[in-house]
């Protein structure tokens, strides 16, 4: 070959390889789960990137505290990157009321997912969602199973059931019967309160008949979750009171403890901490037969700059997450966050699966206070976590407490002045 037909020919593959590496977009995508880095980078991207050639993915996340932060100063100097993972409800929403996150109502992914799905990243009438669904978390009740082969308990069903299983342990002595504090009070509204509320306030239809004022919080289904609460206290070891959560989970991670007040996001954690076998139930429902409710907690979603100058590779990316390989691929690798697409994921983890087959039994809800009702002064959300403890110390009565909440509520929220 003539020196000058190589060199041609040298230039001309060299020019090709440019223009088909010019082609490649990469996508970044903006986090506050910096614990889920070697997941996304060793499980997730490859397996998106192995079918779509020539999009390529970076997972860039912040330090969880710093995120929202992080994100706003990102935005506003035009360098955030072009997939923004959403929490959920008002600060998502008021990006995308700023125009900071692009409308994905129509996006073919969201058909995979349910109105209670899509609740948490839609604007308040549900007419434009701005987030695809990733996960929520589901809220119960986790169980040292060799504690309770000891001492021949079955799992409860009833909240008869529940409180003589809890007596028995109380009687026995060997073991706190619940492991649960009041120190830093999220946790008594939040795997109190708010996890075994839905099955009096019915889920989805108390929930939305409080944010249009068409019940409130002194009805009989808002109270009775504090008279349940007020029974607990006896229940959770001396010290409670200045018990934090930490505590708790060590408590219950050493086998000191029968039964722990629970958010799924525990599992991989103890998987790692126990010595024993665990189970979990679901909120005992009043009576054998009831239709049971559980708090299936809307987590977090993943939205589209609106700004980015690859929005056609994104939405390729943000369709490919309403698809079976990223669901299970994601709920699988983080076992305790729960694919929210309609069609249903199997579960590795067993205790994973035992939460999420709650499902197929009971309605799914959010936490009450979540959406609309913690946006004023007093905020309901933290006015419940101190009301919670409150009534678990027996410093308020239940009434009282639900009272309180209703007059907090109604200074502000015009739907609760009628």
């Amino acid at each position: 070959m003539k020196k000058s037909t190589l060199i041609g020919t040298m230039m001309a593959t060299s020019v090709l390889a440019g223009a088909a590496a010019a082609q490649d977009v990469t996508l970044t995508i903006e986090s506050w789960r910096n614990d889920d880095l070697a997941i996304w980078q060793d499980k997730i991207i490859p397996a998106f990137e192995a079918s779509n050639p020539g999009i390529k993915v970076k997972f860039t996340p912040s330090a969880p505290a710093e995120y929202p932060a992080v994100l706003n100063a990102k935005l506003e100097a035009g360098s955030a990157g072009d997939l923004i993972t959403c929490k959920p409800f008002d600060h998502s929403l008021g990006l995308y009321n700023a125009g900071r996150l692009a409308d994905l109502t129509d996006l073919a992914a969201m058909s995979s997912f349910s109105d209670v799905a899509k609740s948490a990243w839609q604007t308040d009438d549900g007419a434009q969602t701005f987030c695809v669904p990733m996960a929520s978390v589901i809220h119960g009740f986790i169980y040292n199973k060799d504690a309770f082969a000891e001492l021949g308990v079955e799992i409860p069903e009833t909240e008869a059931e529940f409180f003589a299983v809890l007596d028995t342990f109380k009687e026995d002595g060997n073991y706190i019967p619940m492991a649960m504090g009041t120190n830093d009070q999220w946790e008594a509204a939040t795997m109190g309160y708010n996890n075994i509320g839905p099955n009096y306030w019915k889920g989805e239809e108390g929930r939305l008949a409080l944010i249009k004022g068409e019940q409130k919080l002194t009805d009989e289904a808002w109270v009775a979750p504090f008279r349940q609460l007020a029974k607990w206290k006896s229940y959770l070891g001396d010290g409670f009171e200045a018990q934090t959560y930490p505590d708790s989970q060590n408590i219950f991670t050493l086998g000191r403890a029968a039964i722990y007040p629970a958010g799924s996001w525990e599992i991989s954690g103890f998987n790692t901490l126990v010595d024993f076998e665990m189970g979990a139930f679901k909120p005992p429902v009043a009576n054998a037969g009831d239709d049971c409710y559980i708090s299936d907690h809307t987590d977090i979603a993943l939205g589209l700059n609106a700004a980015s100058e690859h929005s056609k590779e994104a939405k390729i990316f943000l369709d490919w997450m309403g698809t079976s390989e990223f669901t299970s691929l994601y709920a699988n690798s983080l076992p305790g966050f729960f694919s929210l697409a309609s069609a249903p994921v199997a579960m590795e983890d067993p205790l994973a699966q035992e939460f999420v087959s709650w499902r197929s039994d009971c309605k799914s809800s959010i936490r009450s206070t979540y959406q609309i009702l913690s946006r004023g002064t007093p905020n309901l959300e933290n006015e419940t976590w101190n009301a919670s403890v409150a009534v678990i110390k027996g410093e308020e009565s239940p009434e009282d407490a639900g009272a309180r909440l209703q007059t907090g509520l109604a200074s502000w929220y015009e739907p609760q002045q009628n």
